[in-house]
C-alpha cells in the first residue's frame, strides 16, 4: 500500500459533475494546495440534471453549479483553472471528440498528477462517472503521444502519476490532516444546490441542521475507513498508476 506521493507542482482533477472532485479527492487537493501545488479542476458535464425539482430552470441551474464549483475550488485553496467542458448531464460519452478535449487540457495545463474516477469500478450505476473515468485514462494516453491529435496547438505532455478515486481495489492512500478535512467539508458545503439531491439534507426543514451534521459525519467516516487501509487516522484511497 502506497502512502503519500511527493507533493506535485501541479495537479488536474477531472470529475463528471460539479462536486465529484470534492467528494473523491478534496482533502488530497487541499493538502497539496496548502503546500503550493497548483490545483486545477476539469468538469465534464454541465450538471443540469442535478435537481429533484421538475420545475427548475435548467439554464439557471447550470450557471449556479458553475459558480458553486468555482467557490468549492477556492475553499480547497486551489489556485489553478476551473474548466467546464459543458457536455449535457447524463449524456456524457467517452468518444474520440471528448477524449481530444480532455487530452487538450492535460497538454495545456501540464499537470504532474492527474486524478479522476476509476472507470472499472464494479456495479457503478451512473454512466457519466464511467465515461469520465475512461476519458481521464484515455486522455492521459492521448496527451502523452505527439501523434494523437496533432492538430492541437499545444505540446504533448506525460504526467508522472494517475490517481483514480472510488476504486474497488485501492493501492495508495493520501493522508488527510485536520486542515485538509476542514477544507474538504467547506468545499462540499459550497455545492449548496446539491444538499437535497446528493447529500440528502433539507436545510429548510426542522431536521436540516441534524441532517447536515450527519452528512459531514458520513464524510469523516469514509475518510477514517480509507485511512485504516494504510494504518493512518484519515485519508483518501486511490488506485495509483505511475507507469505512464
Amino acid at each position: 500500500m502506497g502512502l503519500n506521493l511527493p507533493v506535485p507542482a501541479s495537479a488536474l482533477a477531472i470529475g463528471a459533475h460539479p462536486d465529484d472532485v470534492e467528494f473523491g479527492c478534496g482533502a488530497t487537493l487541499a493538502k497539496w494546495a496548502a503546500a503550493d501545488c497548483v490545483v486545477h479542476h476539469l468538469v465534464c458535464t454541465d450538471g443540469s440534471k442535478g435537481t429533484w425539482d421538475p420545475s427548475q430552470d435548467l439554464t439557471e441551474l447550470v450557471a449556479l453549479r458553475r459558480d458553486e464549483q468555482r467557490e468549492a475550488a477556492k475553499a480547497l485553496g486551489a489556485t489553478g483553472e476551473v474548466v467546464f467542458l459543458g457536455w449535457p448531464d447524463g449524456e456524457l460519452e467517452s468518444g474520440l471528440r471528448q477524449r481530444g478535449e480532455v487530452a487538450y487540457w492535460i497538454r495545456r495545463l501540464r499537470p504532474e498528477v492527474v486524478l479522476g474516477h476509476d472507470p472499472w469500478k464494479r456495479y457503478r450505476l451512473h454512466p457519466d462517472h464511467r465515461h469520465a473515468g475512461f476519458l481521464t485514462v484515455d486522455g492521459v494516453v492521448a496527451a502523452r503521444d505527439p501523434h494523437f491529435y496533432p492538430e492541437q496547438p499545444v505540446e504533448h505532455h506525460r504526467p508522472a502519476a494517475l490517481l483514480l478515486f472510488e476504486a474497488d481495489e485501492p493501492d495508495h492512500v493520501e493522508e488527510a490532516d485536520d486542515e485538509a478535512v476542514t477544507r474538504k467539508l467547506a468545499a462540499l458545503d459550497a455545492h449548496r444546490s446539491q444538499l437535497r439531491s446528493t447529500m440528502f439534507v433539507e436545510l429548510e426543514s426542522a431536521e436540516g441542521v441534524a441532517q447536515l451534521a450527519a452528512f459531514r459525519a458520513r464524510v469523516n467516516e469514509r475518510l477514517v475507513a480509507h485511512g485504516r487501509i494504510a494504518g493512518i487516522p484519515r485519508g483518501e484511497a486511490f488506485k495509483a498508476i505511475t507507469d505512464l
